[in-house]
């Protein structure tokens, strides 16, 4: 079963990109199913459906959600391969930016929006500057000016990642996705596979419930200031 794993920051396109490439890749039969992973709430599971996917939604809760996610990734591999799946699709938001959920060998795409300033690409960690391939949305209400600055800046930050404009409204670029898509290596099991980079860190007081602020109340992996 080919795998592939999609993420960047909040409402960048990542679901609507992925619907348009999956309307490409179901043409030519394809047999694809999506896990969605987030940390509260999600509906796009109810989008993916409408498509006739199978989907599956992991939310995190109060747990980091790249965390989350590597501890649940192998089961939904097996998930996928019970249900002869011919392409898994994961989808994660990068709700801090330094997430890291790409694994190495599997394709992986990271998508962020022209919209959010041209020293974004700069601010954001392995999500984006690991990635096989960084997806481009909102291009159509920008100039061409900023369409090209703001792809030079994610060349900057990635310069090996292969860079495609898509318009999530009109599917504008998907196809080239798609090819790429189809490209994906194929895997039985992600058993002993290994992330791109590590996750970020945790486990300190607050990670575990603590709510109180001083001193007396941190513990465990604290980084403090030179102030």
């Amino acid at each position: 079963m080919k795998i592939v794993t999609v993420s960047g920051p909040p409402s960048s396109g990542k679901t609507s990109i992925t619907l348009k490439v999956i309307e490409i890749l179901k043409r030519e039969a394809f047999k694809i199913g999506v896990v969605k992973f987030d940390s509260l709430s999600t509906y796009d599971d109810i989008l993916y459906e409408k498509t006739g996917v199978k989907v599956k939604v992991g939310l995190s809760g109060n747990l980091c959600p790249d965390h989350f996610y590597i501890s649940n990734i192998e089961d939904c591999v097996q998930w996928g391969i019970s249900e002869e799946l011919d392409m898994l699709i994961s989808e994660s938001a990068g709700l801090c930016n330094r997430c890291s959920p790409h694994i190495k060998d599997v394709l992986s795409i990271c998508v962020i929006d022209n919209l959010s300033g041209v020293n974004t690409p700069k601010k954001i960690g392995p999500m984006l500057k690991l990635a096989d391939i960084v997806v481009i949305t909102k291009g159509d209400i920008v100039s061409q000016a900023e369409r090209e600055v703001f792809a030079f800046r994610v060349k900057q930050a990635n310069p090996r990642a292969s860079i495609i404009f898509i318009n999530g409204i009109t599917g504008q670029g998907s196809y080239d996705l798609a090819v790429k898509l189809k490209e994906a290596k194929a895997f039985n099991s992600l058993e002993n596979k290994r992330l791109r980079f590590s996750m970020p860190s945790a486990l300190c007081s607050y990670c575990v419930g603590e709510t109180r602020i001083g001193e007396e109340y941190q513990s465990g992996n604290i980084k403090k200031m030179k102030i």
